[in-house]
């Protein structure tokens, strides 16, 4: 998620629990050669072991369409520190895809499986690389076309988009086609698209037969998805996070990112945030309204202030 999930968000939603594995920003590669910087800046955790604060991995993911690019910059982001290469096949975005990157590619499987096995020839063999596909790009009818070609390229994981890229992110998401790639791949197989609630989660689980999950645009809108789940998985009770403990996430991101950016661009980093967050919580909706148009540091900390405590029961909601 390009400029949505930094190293910041990285940081605080492992620390909080229920993730597994980051996957960074894609790292876009054309025909250049990139500098070691290039993939440091976007994970800066390569000079700590690839992984968070915490201690949880982080794949670096890189996006593109020239084997013999992807090949030599994957090299040379293992070289930067990279444990594990992801490669985005998924990516609706239409600038991209008119620069032959992301989805477009899912036109062609014969390259998503070029593009891969270059990769994988590149790579260290204890070097993981793994691929993120949609379900097609006019249509979904190439699903398995392109996920057989990731695995015979080299993949060693799969994670799916449910849906193709024309469908950008339109509801329904179309689990059923994840579950036959499942059954038909040797190699793990993530299902990816609308899992917003602990009820989709398991409808997902029930179509898909999948043990491995990527979250995205929900985990931004429910930051305790992956605490729900493993609380269901071990039979524990689990209270969801409040609004003021949700909003306390969100200030301590506030407070970390402060300094880096212009002043001029002070809070939209928290906008961002709150565009999905209002999806689960309607405060966020409130609080959005609150500082949508300001800037001021001073008029951002007293909105802050006003949502950092515990509203009275009858009042604490959340969307279920």
């Amino acid at each position: 998620m390009e400029g949505v999930i930094d190293h910041h968000v990285r940081d605080l939603l492992s620390r909080l629990g229920g993730v597994d594995v980051c996957v960074t920003e894609f790292v876009r590669v054309t025909h250049t050669r990139l500098p070691r910087r290039v993939f440091t800046r976007l994970c800066p955790e390569l000079e700590q072991g690839a992984q968070t604060p915490n201690g949880t991995p982080v794949k670096l993911q890189l996006l593109g369409g020239n084997p013999t690019a992807m090949a030599y910059n994957a090299a040379k982001a293992v070289e930067a520190g990279a444990k594990s290469i992801d490669l985005n096949f998924g990516c609706p975005a239409k600038s991209v895809n008119n620069s032959d990157g992301g989805a477009c590619l899912l036109q062609s499987p014969s390259r998503v499986e070029g593009i891969v096995a270059a990769v994988r020839q590149a790579v260290p063999d204890e070097i993981p690389v793994s691929a993120k596909i949609r379900l097609g790009y006019q249509d979904r009818s190439s699903y398995l076309d392109n996920a057989r070609a990731a695995e015979a390229g080299g993949a060693s994981e799969l994670a799916v988009h449910a849906r193709s890229k024309v469908d950008g992110y339109r509801p329904p998401a179309y689990w059923e086609y994840i579950g036959e790639i499942r059954q038909q791949l040797g190699i793990r197989v993530i299902a990816n698209g609308d899992l917003w609630t602990l009820d989709d989660f398991k409808r997902c689980r029930e179509v898909t037969g999948c043990d491995a999950y990527m979250f995205g645009r929900s985990l931004l809108a429910r930051p305790d998805i992956g605490l729900q789940i493993q609380a269901m998985y071990a039979g524990r009770e689990y209270q969801p996070l409040q609004w003021h403990q949700v909003a306390a996430i969100l200030y301590d991101y506030y407070t970390t990112t402060q300094d880096i950016y212009p002043a001029k661009y002070l809070g939209n980093r928290v906008k961002q945030w709150l565009a999905y967050l209002k999806l689960s919580y309607p405060q966020a909706t409130v609080f959005f309204e609150q500082i949508k148009r300001h800037r001021d540091p001073e008029l951002l900390e007293q909105a802050f202030a006003q949502h950092l405590q515990p509203a009275p029961h009858t009042q604490e909601q959340h969307v279920a």
